[in-house]
């Protein structure tokens, strides 16, 4: 299974927790390096792990980021996976988190792509992965976060088709609802509320971190090369009926 992964390089954002962790696991067992850029350092202990701590809210520490992991490394795999909820219902909505997330969410995946993209080119083929939510779908007091994550599937459309062309990929992950520290802020862990959820869904469990870092690691498979422009809902089916939590 490692072969065809074998020496490339993937950098994965928030990759010290959650699934951003999940998903540096499952690239580092595929034998890839793999370079985490977080707040915190991942503390999975392996060889072919380099961390780079970055506040990737400040788009000055972001780009510096940026320049010191494309000086390190021929960068072939991104993964945008850091991201941050911030519920509120419309009349609390504050504007500031709406310009916060649209950094964090979009900004920072289009300054990461555009310092990775030369790399990528020079080596014919790149693979891109977003994580957006199926709460791109829409749910209620996820205004600010809906909206930026449903940003996220018209902007990897539109860099697929310009990007198919050089060989790179790009696609959508959209997980939800997943057992992770980010969830549990909403959802307190073994509560009520969480038991109900399980089991309303239609699968009839919660997702798992490393359910979703299954699917990134089929779309930055370098033998997946047709499948681009595509949104990949990994949420136990609730994107095909209603969810309340």
């Amino acid at each position: 299974m490692t072969d065809a992964f074998s020496g490339r390089t993937a950098v994965v954002t928030g990759g010290s927790a959650g699934i951003g962790r999940a998903i540096v696991e499952h690239l580092l067992a595929r034998d890839m390096q793999v370079v985490s850029l977080a707040r915190r350092p991942c503390e999975l202990q392996h060889p072919a792990l380099h961390n780079v701590e970055v506040d990737l809210f400040d788009r000055q520490a972001t780009a510096q980021a940026v320049q010191e992991v494309n000086q390190r490394f021929q960068v072939t795999t991104l993964v945008h996976n850091a991201g941050v909820i911030r519920p509120a219902l419309l009349p609390d909505v504050q504007l500031g988190d709406l310009d916060a997330l649209v950094d964090l969410h979009l900004g920072c995946a289009i300054q990461l792509l555009q310092g990775a993209l030369p790399a990528m080119q020079a080596q014919g083929m790149g693979r891109v992965v977003l994580l957006s939510s199926r709460a791109a779908l829409g749910l209620a007091t996820r205004t600010v976060y809906s909206a930026t994550k449903a940003g996220m599937l018209g902007m990897a459309r539109t860099w697929a088709l310009e990007l198919a062309p050089l060989g790179i990929t790009v696609n959508v992950v959209a997980p939800g609802p997943i057992r992770t520290d980010m969830f549990h802020d909403v959802v307190p862990k073994d509560s009520e509320k969480e038991l109900a959820l399980a089991a309303s869904m239609p699968v009839r469990r919660l997702g798992e971190a490393a359910d979703v870092a299954r699917a990134v690691g089929f779309f930055v498979d370098p033998a997946n090369s047709f499948v681009t422009g595509q949104v990949l809902y990994v949420c136990g089916g609730t994107s095909v009926g209603s969810l309340t939590l």
